[in-house]
């Protein structure tokens, strides 16, 4: 692993243009102390991480799945760690959770198949939109497709600038351990 330009940003160096951010969200990860390497991105990023984070018609659970697929199709080491400590606090087991990387049955399929449409077509074909529109509701299907392509860009940020998983979860997966993406 080379040196990165941009490692995440200590409290010291924290941008005074967006001071107010250091103790939210964006001060708690190492994901994005590299982002606040441009402060005006890490604002304007903010009210979209709130809605597909936090307010997503998704759901908390839907949304891990979709995030994990995600992860595991970039092969990011940094989401795919930091998703499984989030989806075990959701209660997923380590079963459930290497199925999503594999390919598991019923909604997590379903789910896992319109994350892989978005990697390989680019889009989620007429007939999977209207499988997935009927079980999660179509404004949940703009909110997968926003996701996906959010953490695409997380994940693109987090493998060129090689940054690390935070401590406390590299402790957790130390402790017990679940195969990465492969």
């Amino acid at each position: 692993m080379s040196q990165s330009p941009c490692p995440p940003i200590r409290d010291a160096e924290w941008p005074e243009s967006i001071s107010e951010m250091r103790s939210g969200f964006a001060g708690q990860l190492n994901v994005y102390r590299t982002m606040a390497h441009h402060p005006a991105l890490l604002q304007s990023w903010a009210p979209l991480r709130q809605h597909l984070v936090k307010d997503s018609a998704l759901g908390p659970v839907r949304s891990e799945v979709v995030i994990l697929r995600t992860g595991h199709r970039l092969g990011s080491h940094y989401e795919w760690a930091h998703h499984v400590s989030r989806a075990r606090t959701l209660g997923f087991t380590d079963e459930r959770i290497s199925a999503i990387a594999a390919m598991p049955e019923g909604e997590d399929g379903l789910l896992v198949k319109a994350v892989d449409a978005l990697f390989d077509l680019h889009r989620i074909p007429a007939e999977l939109e209207a499988e997935l529109a009927a079980v999660i509701g179509r404004q949940a299907v703009f909110d997968l497709i926003a996701t996906v392509g959010f953490y695409i860009v997380l994940g693109g940020i987090l493998m060129t600038y090689e940054t690390p998983v935070d401590d406390a979860v590299a402790s957790e997966l130390a402790a017990a351990p679940i195969s990465p993406p492969a």
